[in-house]
Order: structure tokens, then C-alpha cells, then sequence
């Protein structure tokens, strides 16, 4: 009987740590928010840096910049979609500069960046 009740407790034990662990992984470690949150980020960069030179091919095209939606109609940018996990785009133009943001969806994770790039293909954290 003691057996019995000894290996019961030794599976207990060995369930709640499983458990535990994968609780943990799911909600994220660090500062981060975890690997989820980081490759959003990396993604955030990668379309900013894909409607900045969309901006570069629509200003040789067409002798200026344009707006996101423009951008999409004519072809220089094939995203269909104006952000990405929350994240959204927006993009501000003058005559001889643009400049594309990222806005953090700051109730989704606290403590997130805002991310810019212009016509120097550096994307940058706002503060």
C-alpha cells in the first residue's frame, strides 16, 4: 500500500511541474513578452522596410510619394493588409520626403515601441 500511495505522489509531483513549465512557456518569459512578441517585432521591421521602398519605386514611377492605399492601387506595394498584430501603419509624406510608423498597440503589450523608417531605409524605435 505505501507503494501505491508513494508513486501517486511521485506522478502528482512530476504533473504539476509539467504543468507549471508549459504555463510558463505560453505566457512568455523576460522583458520581451516573450517569442512571440519578438518576432512580431521582426516582422513589424520587415513590412516597414517594404512600404519604404515601395515609396522609392511609386517616387521614380511617379515623381512622388504616396499614401499607403495609393501605394497598394498602383501596384508598388502588394501588402493588403494596413498592420500586423495589432500593430498599425500609417504613412506621412511631404514633396521630397516620406516617412512610414509603426504604432504600438500599447494595450495589447505594455511597454512596446513604436517603429519609424524614411527615405534613408533605417528603421528606427519612436520613443
Amino acid at each position: 500500500m505505501r507503494s501505491v500511495i508513494g508513486l501517486l505522489v511521485v506522478a502528482a509531483i512530476v504533473l504539476l511541474s509539467y504543468k507549471l513549465y508549459f504555463s510558463r512557456l505560453e505566457t512568455g518569459s523576460g522583458a520581451t513578452g516573450g517569442p512571440t512578441q519578438t518576432i512580431d517585432i521582426v516582422g513589424v521591421k520587415g513590412d516597414l522596410l517594404s512600404i519604404a521602398q515601395a515609396e522609392r519605386v511609386y517616387q521614380v514611377q511617379h515623381g512622388s510619394y504616396a499614401s499607403l492605399d495609393d501605394l497598394v492601387s498602383s501596384g508598388a506595394l502588394s501588402m493588403r493588409k494596413d498592420g500586423r498584430d495589432g500593430y498599425t501603419y500609417s504613412v506621412d509624406t511631404t514633396a521630397d520626403s516620406f516617412r512610414v510608423v509603426a504604432q504600438c498597440p500599447s494595450a495589447k503589450f505594455a511597454g512596446c515601441s513604436n517603429y519609424a523608417v524614411d527615405q534613408t531605409m533605417e528603421v528606427q524605435q519612436e520613443p
